[in-house]
């Protein structure tokens, strides 16, 4: 008698159990994901960012990137480099287009002299982007002067970047809106640049963080 009460009071927990565990399963994580806060997309804005080009010169610079700029077959930096100040981009002298790149808005470029870019740099410059003399920006580098108002309506927000001379953004760096590069600073490669960073030093990660200072007996490089 005893037995047969303890094995049903033991089904009976078991089927609760079940249940319990039906309850705070997917249907219970599906019920609180639905419960969050989400931004309605639909309504995001433009910002505070400003066209400073029509449709029809944004329209025309659309081919010309793709099909020149950023072109891997035209391994030749003076027709980049035409076609970007065709467009309003100012650049100086001696400066290398050798590889395929991406410039969004070659009217918010300045650059200075004796500037290399690597393969597949994308320039995100929906607001200015000033880059000095004897710069390197290394292989498949995002600079990005935009981004969206995450906490209340995903607008567009945009800001200047600024890369001092002599600055060297290695391989796989993103670097954010607002953000001022100092002279001579250095960026090891896969970091992500949040905030500004002052001249001369190394930095790396994500967040980015500074190691060491550059001109101080360090040995070998980034690439």
């Amino acid at each position: 008698m005893n037995n047969t009460i303890g094995s049903t009071i033991g089904r009976n927990a078991q089927q609760e159990d079940v249940q319990d565990t039906r309850a705070s399963g997917p249907a219970a994580a599906q019920q609180s994901s639905q419960t969050g806060r989400v931004i309605d997309l639909s309504r995001a804005g433009k910002g505070n960012y400003v066209a400073s080009r029509g449709f029809l010169t944004e329209f025309i610079w659309f081919f010309v990137e793709a099909c020149v700029i950023n072109n891997k077959l035209l391994p030749v930096s003076s027709v980049r480099v035409a076609l970007l100040r065709l467009f309003g981009a100012k650049i100086g002298a001696n400066c290398r287009f050798v590889h395929p790149v991406r410039v969004k808005a070659p009217w918010n470029l300045t650059v200075g002299d004796s500037c290399w870019f690597g393969v597949d740099v994308w320039i995100y410059n929906q607001a200015p982007i000033r880059i000095g003399s004897n710069v390197c920006i290394s292989q498949g580098t995002f600079l990005s002067s935009g981004s969206h108002e995450m906490r209340t309506n995903m607008d567009l927000r945009v800001a200047p970047i600024v890369i001092e001379d002599g600055a060297w953004i290695s391989s796989k760096c993103v670097v954010q809106m607002g953000v001022t590069i100092g002279r001579s600073a250095v960026v090891t490669p896969l970091s992500v640049v949040h905030r500004s960073l002052d001249a001369e030093g190394v930095y790396g990660g994500n967040p980015c963080r500074f190691i060491r200072k550059r001109f101080e007996g360090d040995v070998g490089g980034a690439s």
